[in-house]
């Protein structure tokens, strides 16, 4: 078996150490993250350690699902159930690099721009952006959310 992601091995260290402190709200999240990094592992054809930027990418999506259910709840007059949501998502953004700024994506977007250029000896259009966003996407690393980049893209394409 491969090494074990450093940020899985973080996650399940917080486990134990919420399990002591007797840190519910901690507890019920990292246990929820495990939970879905486990999932993906064994998501594929055959089981698999992910690394720590496909543990990111899990982490991202649990991030983003607690901020749309925060979202529903708030607009129903639910804020405990609101609020609850918030703190988890405040407990796994603990564990997500720093998202990058606007400046940083745009910087992105140029990049992996001339780097398409570069390879098709042509500026690239519309037609290309699967190919800019792919290099875009990698650059970002897990740092911004797929929409941000792919805006940023579409404006100078």
């Amino acid at each position: 078996m491969s090494r074990m992601s450093e940020l899985k091995a973080q996650l399940r260290t917080d486990l134990t150490a919420a399990m002591k402190a007797k840190d519910s709200l901690r507890l019920n999240t990292v246990r929820m993250l495990l939970a879905a990094i486990q999932n993906a592992e064994v998501a594929g054809t055959e089981a698999r350690e992910l690394s720590d930027a496909e543990v990111i990418s899990v982490l991202s999506k649990e991030a983003k699902k607690r901020n749309e259910s925060a979202v529903v709840y708030a607009q129903n007059g639910r804020g405990e159930l609101a609020a609850t949501e918030r703190a988890e998502e405040q407990i796994i953004e603990e564990y997500l690099p720093t998202p990058l700024t606007e400046a940083e994506v745009a910087d992105i977007a140029d990049t992996a721009i001339a780097d398409v250029a570069e390879q098709n000896g042509e500026r690239p259009g519309m037609k290309q952006m699967g190919q800019v966003m792919k290099i875009a996407t990698a650059l970002a690393a897990g740092r911004a959310d797929g929409s941000r980049i792919s805006a940023a893209v579409k404006a100078r394409l």
